[in-house]
């Protein structure tokens, strides 16, 4: 890959972590999300009512962050150059898709259903687009694509510990699909888990800014990974 792709690539990840943390700080900031979900439905679309334009630019925010994950998988399967980043590049590109119909149902729908006070509406989109799409199918697609880097990239990922973050931040973001059924400290160990994940994801990308990463060496990637204790 050349020093342009490459920079283009750790640029990009940055980009997302980026957007998608000043997304979320806001939203928590005007509209208290996520807990705002807890709430009843009409409180819901009040509190969105009351600053609507501010919180779709949010969530269209974010759902661009999520979006810039398409790209980079795209772009860091080639690479890993070889099956493994094959398989990275199918797994990430939906991880990307299934988040963002699961976000744009904020800018896109819920403004109408708020308008005209459509609980019903309003939670059929939140449980098909937001619980089921873009959560839960959204944490154990981003979940197995880091987990795929990580192995397509192997010993070649700036050291152990690297690999490691990775692999602990793809296991706590995969413990939110436990928080529909209100399993204790899901909620907070899927925070804690993009937090990491944000973490390793900048980290990999000043790694890969600053030195190419060596060719696919088969002999050292067949070597265990460290597996968070």
């Amino acid at each position: 890959m050349s020093t342009t792709s490459r920079r283009l690539t750790a640029a990009l990840m940055v980009l997302a972590a980026a957007l998608a943390n000043a997304a979320f700080i806001g939203l928590g900031s005007i509209f208290e999300y996520p807990d705002i979900l807890q709430q009843p439905t009409e409180e819901i679309l009040a509190k969105f009512l009351a600053d609507e334009g501010a919180i779709v630019a949010l969530f269209a925010t974010l759902a661009v962050a999520a979006a810039l994950l398409a790209p980079v998988a795209f772009l860091l399967g080639r690479l890993a150059a070889n099956e493994m980043g094959r398989w990275s590049i199918v797994v990430g590109i939906a991880a990307a898709l299934v988040q963002v119909i699961g976000l744009l149902r904020w800018p896109l729908l819920v403004p109408s259903f708020a308008a005209e006070k459509d609980t019903d509406a309003f939670e059929t989109a939140h449980t098909l687009l937001g619980t089921v799409v873009g959560e839960t199918f959204g944490y154990l697609l981003t979940a197995a694509w880091t987990v795929l880097i990580v192995l397509a990239l192997g010993r070649r990922l700036a050291g152990p510990w690297l690999s490691v973050l990775g692999i602990g931040s793809a296991a706590l973001i995969a413990v939110g699909v436990f928080v529909p059924l209100d399993l204790p400290g899901a909620d907070l160990s899927n925070f804690v888990g993009y937090i990491a994940w944000s973490i390793w994801l900048i980290a990999f990308a000043v790694f890969i800014w600053r030195r190419p990463i060596p060719a696919d060496d088969p002999e050292t990637d067949r070597r265990p990974l460290p597996v968070p204790a």
